[in-house]
């Protein structure tokens, strides 16, 4: 029973795999940030573009 309490103790001890569980939980967060910021953005563009390739359109060659 010792030696079951002292791995027990021994594993919520170590804090050697945190960091990285931290960093990966930071990386995910932006990851989901910046394709929140891609969908929301993705309609302004499509109409700039296809403003531009409007205008384009119209000059002579």
């Amino acid at each position: 029973m010792s030696t079951i309490r002292s791995a027990i103790k021994a594993f919520v001890a170590d804090e050697d795999g945190v960091t990285a569980i931290e960093y990966g939980l930071i990386a995910a967060l932006v990851g989901v940030a910046i394709a929140g910021a891609a969908t929301l953005m993705s309609t302004e563009l499509k109409n700039m573009f296809g403003y531009i390739g409007t205008e384009l359109a119209k000059r002579p060659t």
